[in-house]
């Protein structure tokens, strides 16, 4: 339960999948500083996995197929997005948003994935939040200002 709560964070009774990607955020950081998008890489898939065994345990017990205090595949998730931008405060602001803004909306893919296979489909909302990330980030006046004004 610690697991897919995140420590308890999915407990929290409004916005539990963005307070869970809150969570992953100092996690996040604390990884990338020690190695990098490769690093962040490696946490978002260790989520998954432990994730999903904590998860099915709890799915299981009791018939709710996604439990709203599950939130340990927002931390995937968010972690994942992370991994596309650098690790500048005004980077992760973005791809903080974007994932948010894309597992709540679900645009296609990860609509179609979460409707047809179910389970923890924050990673494939992780990359489409990443990509978008990325692109705001490097191609956009967005990401031009906020590089100015964050170093």
């Amino acid at each position: 339960m610690l697991v897919a709560t995140v420590l308890g964070v999915g407990r929290i009774p409004v916005a539990s999948g963005t307070f869970g990607s809150l969570a992953a955020l100092p996690l996040g950081w604390a990884v990338a500083s020690w190695g990098g998008s490769v690093a962040l890489l490696a946490a978002s898939a260790l989520a998954c996995i432990v994730g999903t065994l904590a998860a099915s345990r709890i799915v299981g017990r009791d018939g709710d197929a996604d439990p709203g205090f599950i939130v340990i595949d927002e931390v995937a998730g968010q972690l994942l997005a992370l991994a596309f931008v650098p690790q500048e405060w005004w980077a992760w602001a973005i791809a903080f948003a974007a994932f948010r803004a894309t597992d709540i909306l679900k645009p296609f893919p990860a609509g179609w994935c979460d409707r047809n296979i179910g389970g923890g489909i924050g990673v494939v909302a992780g990359v489409q939040a990443g990509v978008a990330a990325w692109a705001l980030c490097s191609f956009t006046p967005i990401g031009g200002v906020l590089r100015a004004l964050g170093g």
